[in-house]
């Protein structure tokens, strides 16, 4: 298609690799970077780096992912990997160049006729997330640290005493003893079986942390089993490599070898024994303290295995630390508890390591500036083939302020993860810690995600299929439409359902939206001013469901689908639905139904197009929304598989 790689050496040695690109061309992708959703006239490196506190001039966050997406004036799209594992530079300021350390490497183009095209092709290649719990789409609330356990808990009860719902409880470092990972804190957290059935029982799961820095300590068992079985990372001159993380001087595992990836996974055994959900792989670009590049040093030995590339120093292989970290652990807990799915979440990874673990990213300030940065980061991941990904909500570093927390829930809660957190210098920042009125504008857009929970499910199950984003940018919605390449104040939930938020302060900015139909949609919360608006595509059909307190209170009961017809008087509309856990999905135990709309007259008949897996049909209430110009509805009801007839009472359907 006239792509044409230009390979060369560059003076100081680095190889590169340029490829140019026609006029009219916006480049996306690369990654995890701040900044604007489009990337042409930038430049990244890609070195997995502990960034606390970036701003969009910082030129290396904790992710690596060497892609461009490149959509040309007419819509068409193209897609270049560099398939290197070293320091990498990507800059956008003339055509496509990856430039890199290391030996000479290939680029592999996927071209298609839509930028959608693109990123079936990419995950084709690198792989696709598997479907996660149902549980771990739910709202999450995380503090650097909740602890001793009964201060866990008690975020636990307030959240169901004040009507909000949740899904996840985390556990930061401070639940080990002295930071060592595999450990509980004998008085703060002393019984951690009992504490996690308690938080079960209230409805929740949790997540816990585990770091890779092994605290190097005689006695400690994970240590004195890293050494015995020769695991650790290697120095230049072949002896153990030490660096000082949270436990002071520490040992690493090297990841690159099977065997030690075994190791590790084995130790996931009992410590999911205690109950644990999931598990939160931090600090593993590896980050070091006290030393001037935050990480070990480049000339460490990995003896990784042949099929990564043999024996090569940490410059070849500490972008694919992270990745190979959560690899293991995902390994381990699946090992652990073979009936369930699995939830890791990695700070550090690298491309294709979506198939492994969620991301968030990373160490973000509670500033305007990062809270509109939190919609192009997002989406950026999913362009890049990650769409389990969103910001800590509220702001890692600092406090904030009332408008700032109420206004970043409000879109917050509807990013593919949604999870609240702060560090342990900061203010308490659960939904009712700024007040009544903000607590108000939390819970209505938590409630908001309950309710498009079924399509956000749906929407996972496709990301599993077919390598799609959760999250989307405007342009997908029409690639020739070049009013859209820049936009990023907006996206898609899906193709049929937009967020439209107001990311600064005085709410004085206007995004450029789609053309075509698209009509306002009323969700819980509707008009209030710190949540986004929404609209729904003419010719969608949007899944929505009961709020519930938590993903497992109750089923899909009633079942409510918001209809946009397009001009034709016609719409369409997926729900997937499975057990929510566990792999019997694999075997048959799902059910994928589509639902149709047609106008006759007077009147909207909505009804089942066809149905795909073995899973029966719930006998449930199916409520029908069909949404009208200017946001005007008219409703009916019936029982699913059956059709459902809403009569329009006179009301017209034209284009809005």
């Amino acid at each position: 298609a006239g792509v044409r790689p230009e390979f060369s050496r560059a003076e100081d040695g680095r190889f590169r690799v340029r490829v140019p690109v026609e006029a009219g061309t916006s480049l996306y992708g690369t990654g995890e970077v701040a900044g604007p959703l489009e990337r042409t006239g930038r430049r990244v490196v890609l070195w997995n780096s502990d960034s606390y506190g970036y701003t969009d001039e910082t030129p290396s966050l904790y992710q690596s992912h060497p892609w461009v997406l490149a959509v040309r004036a007419d819509g068409s799209a193209f897609g270049v990997l560099a398939d290197t594992t070293f320091r990498c530079e990507v800059d956008t300021g003339d055509g496509i160049a990856f430039t890199a350390e290391g030996p000479a490497f290939p680029v592999i183009v996927f071209e298609g006729q839509t930028p959608q095209e693109v990123i079936t092709r990419l995950t084709e290649y690198v792989g696709r997330i598997d479907l996660p719990p149902l549980w771990a789409l739910g709202y999450h609330q995380c503090r650097y640290s909740y602890y001793p356990d009964t201060r866990a808990l008690e975020v636990a009860r307030e959240f169901r005493a004040r009507d909000i719902p949740c899904d996840v409880i985390w556990h930061d470092i401070h639940y080990m003893e002295d930071y060592l990972v595999f450990t509980f804190h004998p008085e703060r957290f002393p019984d951690p079986t009992a504490h996690n059935a308690a938080l079960h029982e209230l409805g929740f799961k949790t997540v816990w942390m585990i770091d890779p820095g092994i605290g190097d300590r005689e006695g400690y068992f994970v240590r004195d089993q890293l050494l015995a079985g020769d695991h650790g990372v290697r120095t230049a001159a072949g002896e153990t490599y030490r660096g000082e993380v949270w436990p002071g001087w520490c040992v690493f595992p090297d990841f690159t070898r099977a065997e030690t990836r075994s190791w590790w996974a084995g130790l996931y055994a009992d410590f999911m024994a205690a109950g644990v959900d999931g598990v939160w792989n931090d600090m593993n670009e590896p980050a070091v303290f006290n030393v001037p590049s935050k990480t070990m040093p480049e000339d460490n030995v990995h003896r990784a295995d042949a099929a990564l590339g043999g024996e090569g120093p940490h410059a070849q292989y500490h972008n694919v630390y992270g990745m190979l970290m959560v690899r293991a652990s995902r390994e381990g807990i699946m090992a652990a508890n073979p009936e369930k799915r699995p939830f890791v979440l990695s700070r550090a990874n690298f491309m294709g390591g979506h198939r492994y673990a969620a991301m968030w990213t990373g160490d973000n300030v509670a500033s305007w500036q990062h809270l509109e940065w939190s919609v192009p980061m997002a989406l950026s991941m999913g362009l890049s083939g990650q769409p389990f990904a969103g910001p800590d909500i509220g702001g890692f570093i600092g406090d904030g302020d009332t408008e700032m927390y109420a206004r970043w829930m409000g879109f917050g809660a509807l990013l593919p993860f949604a999870r609240g957190h702060t560090d342990v210098n900061s203010r308490d920042k659960e939904p009712w810690s700024f007040g009544p009125e903000v607590e108000e504008a939390c819970r209505l857009a938590i409630r908001r995600r309950y309710e498009l929970l079924p399509h956000f499910y749906t929407l996972f199950r496709e990301a599993s299929v077919n390598g799609l984003p959760v999250a989307r940018p405007l342009f997908f919605d029409d690639p020739k439409d070049p009013a859209l390449r820049t936009e990023d104040d907006a996206f898609l939930l899906g193709s049929g359902l937009m967020v439209v938020p107001q990311l600064v302060p005085d709410r004085t900015r206007v995004p450029v939206l789609p053309k075509g139909i698209w009509r306002p949609v009323a969700l819980t919360g509707a008009g209030h001013p710190d949540l986004p608006e929404m609209y729904i595509k003419g010719g969608a059909i949007v899944p929505t469901g009961p709020i519930m307190e938590h993903t497992g209170e109750r089923p899909l009961d009633p079942l409510t689908l918001l209809v946009s017809l397009d001009e034709n008087g016609r719409a369409e509309g997926t729900l997937y639905e499975d057990a929510g856990e566990g792999h019997g999905h694999r075997a048959g135990d799902y059910l994928l139904t589509t639902y149709e709309a047609r106008r006759r007259g007077d009147r909207v008949e909505v009804r089942v197009k066809r149905a795909e897996g073995d899973r029966e049909r719930p006998e449930r209430e199916l409520r029908v929304r069909v949404i009208l110009d200017g946001g005007a509805e008219v409703a009916g009801s019936g029982r699913d598989g059956v059709p459902v007839v809403v009569g329009l009472g006179g009301r017209g359907c034209r284009p809005g």
